[in-house]
C-alpha cells in the first residue's frame, strides 16, 4: 500500500508539473512578411500594373500560447472577399496547426493595388472573362508564400511577458466624405482628393480621431506593434504604379523608426477619407504619411505596459448572416457576366455580387471575431464599415481599450448605418453597397456579444 501510494503521489507531482510547466511557457509572438506586389501587366483594382513604385506586402502576427494559434493578416491590398478569404485562412491555418476561425485577414484598401475573390474568378473565367478582376496565380502565390512564412514565423517565435496598450490623436487627416444638406440627405460627397476648395472647407463631421496601438514586449523590449485608424487611404490613385499610399508610408516609416516589425489595420473607414486635407496634389501623400507616423509615435509614447500571461488573452468568433440588399438579384447579375459586351470589371463586380448573394441564400455566414488580451479588445469586421460601428463598439464599454479593424470579407461593400440608407450619397447606393438597411442591427447585436 505504501508503495502504491508513493508511485500515486510520484504520478501526481509528475502531472501537475508538467501542467505548471505548460502554463510557464506563456505567451509567444511570431510575424511575417511576404512581398505582395502583382507582375507588370496584372490588374490592379482599377488599371493594369505599369510597375512597383513601393512594395506591397502581406504582414502577420501569430500568437501562441493560449488554445491553438491566432493569426492576424494585414495586406496592402484593396480588398479580398469571398473565396479569397476561404483560400487564404485555410492555407495559412493549416501551416501553423489551427483552425480557419482563428485567422483573420483584413486589406488595407490601397487602390493602386489588386483584389482577391476566387469564387468570382471562376465564374467569370467560365463565361470566358479570365483574369477580368485580378490575376490568380500571383495571388495564390502570395498565398502559399504567407502560409509558409507563417509556419516559419510559428517556429522562430518569441516569448512576451508584457503587452502595451496606447493611443495618439492624428490631426488633419481623416475628415468624413457624406456632406449632409439642410433636407438630411447627402449633399456633397468629400472624396478622398477633392479639389473643390468649397467642400473641403466644411466641417470635418464625424470621425474617430484617435489611433489605436497594440505592442508586444519581452524583459522590456518591444517586439510587435500593431496599429488601427480608420480613414480611406488614398492620397492619389490610378497611376498603374502598385504602392502602399500614405498609412502604408507610416508603418513603414515606424518600423524603421522603431527597428521592430509594425503591422497597421484599416479600422471602420467606409465613409472616413482625407479629402478635407487633401486636394490630391501629389505631395500631400508623404504630408499624411507624416501626420499617421506622428500619431502612431504619440501612441507609442503614451503606451502602458502590463504583465501578460496565457490567460489573458481569448479568442471569440460570433457568425452572421447579413441582409442582402433587394437590388442584388441573380438573374440581373447572371446577365452581366455573360455580356461580352460589357467591361471586364463590370463582370467581375456582378461575379463578386452574385457569389455574396448564393453566399447568403444558402446560409453561409460571415464570421466576426474579436482577441481579447487583458482589457483590451480587438475586433475584426467585415466589409467597408462606417466609422459610426467603431464608435459604436467603443460607446458599448467605455471601460475597456476597443480597436477595430473593418476591411475583412470585401464581398458585402460598403456598410452603412441604417439611417445613411435613406439619406442617399455614394457609399449607400446600390453601386457600392450590397446589403440591406437592417444591416446595422445584425452587426451591432454581433459586437455587443463579442464584447461581453
Amino acid at each position: 500500500m505504501k508503495l502504491r501510494a508513493a508511485f500515486s503521489i510520484v504520478l501526481y507531482c509528475l502531472f501537475f508539473g508538467f501542467l505548471q510547466g505548460a502554463e510557464d511557457d506563456g505567451v509567444r509572438i511570431g510575424t511575417f512578411s511576404v512581398d505582395a506586389s502583382p507582375p507588370v501587366g496584372s490588374p490592379l483594382a482599377y488599371d493594369p500594373t505599369k510597375g512597383v513604385q513601393s512594395p506591397l506586402s502581406c504582414k502577420g502576427i501569430v500568437i501562441s500560447g493560449s488554445g491553438q494559434p491566432i493569426v492576424l493578416v494585414a495586406i496592402d491590398w484593396i480588398g479580398v472577399s469571398n473565396g479569397g478569404q476561404t483560400v487564404f485562412k485555410e492555407a495559412i491555418s493549416k501551416a501553423v496547426g489551427t483552425t480557419p476561425d482563428r485567422v483573420a485577414i483584413h486589406a488595407l484598401h490601397q487602390h493602386d493595388a489588386p483584389r482577391c475573390d476566387f469564387d468570382a474568378e471562376r465564374l467569370v473565367s467560365e463565361a470566358g472573362a479570365k483574369h477580368s478582376g485580378f490575376n490568380p496565380d500571383h495571388a495564390r502565390s502570395v498565398v502559399k508564400h504567407a502560409a509558409a512564412a507563417a509556419a516559419e514565423a510559428l517556429g522562430n517565435s518569441v516569448p512576451v511577458d508584457s503587452v502595451g496598450i496606447g493611443s495618439g490623436r492624428i490631426e488633419k487627416v481623416a475628415s468624413n466624405r457624406r456632406i449632409l444638406g439642410p433636407d438630411g440627405k447627402v449633399k456633397h460627397t468629400r472624396y478622398t482628393a477633392t479639389k473643390n476648395a468649397e467642400i473641403r472647407a466644411m466641417p470635418t463631421g464625424t470621425i474617430d480621431p484617435d489611433l489605436k496601438l497594440i505592442t508586444f514586449w519581452n524583459d522590456g523590449k518591444p517586439v510587435v506593434a500593431l496599429s488601427y485608424y480608420a480613414t480611406h487611404p488614398q492620397s492619389y490613385y490610378r497611376t498603374g504604379m502598385a504602392n502602399p499610399d500614405f498609412p502604408g508610408m507610416a508603418r513603414n516609416a515606424r518600423e524603421e523608426e522603431t527597428g521592430i516589425p509594425h503591422i497597421h489595420f484599416n479600422g471602420a473607414g467606409g465613409n472616413i477619407g482625407a479629402g478635407k486635407w487633401n486636394d490630391g496634389a501629389k505631395e500631400n501623400r508623404q504630408v499624411l504619411a507624416d501626420r499617421v507616423a506622428d500619431g502612431m509615435k504619440l501612441a507609442w509614447d503614451n503606451t502602458e505596459k502590463r504583465p501578460l500571461s496565457a490567460t489573458d488573452i481569448k479568442w471569440a468568433v460570433e457568425p452572421v448572416l447579413l441582409p442582402v440588399g433587394s437590388h442584388v438579384v441573380a438573374a440581373d447579375l447572371e446577365k452581366i457576366i455573360a455580356n461580352r459586351t460589357q467591361t471586364p470589371s463590370a463582370r467581375f463586380a456582378a461575379a463578386k455580387a452574385l457569389t455574396w448573394l448564393r453566399r447568403c441564400e444558402s446560409g453561409d455566414p460571415i464570421e466576426l471575431s474579436c482577441l481579447t488580451i487583458k482589457d483590451a479588445r480587438m475586433l475584426h469586421m467585415p466589409g467597408e464599415l462606417f466609422v459610426e460601428y467603431q464608435l459604436n463598439a467603443q460607446k458599448l464599454r467605455p471601460d475597456l481599450f476597443v480597436a477595430m479593424a473593418a476591411y475583412g470579407d470585401y464581398a458585402p461593400g460598403y456598410i452603412g448605418t441604417e439611417i445613411a440608407y435613406g439619406q442617399g450619397g455614394y457609399e449607400t447606393s446600390e453601386r457600392a453597397s450590397r446589403v440591406a438597411p437592417g444591416v446595422e442591427k445584425v452587426l451591432m447585436d454581433a459586437v455587443a456579444k463579442l464584447l461581453r
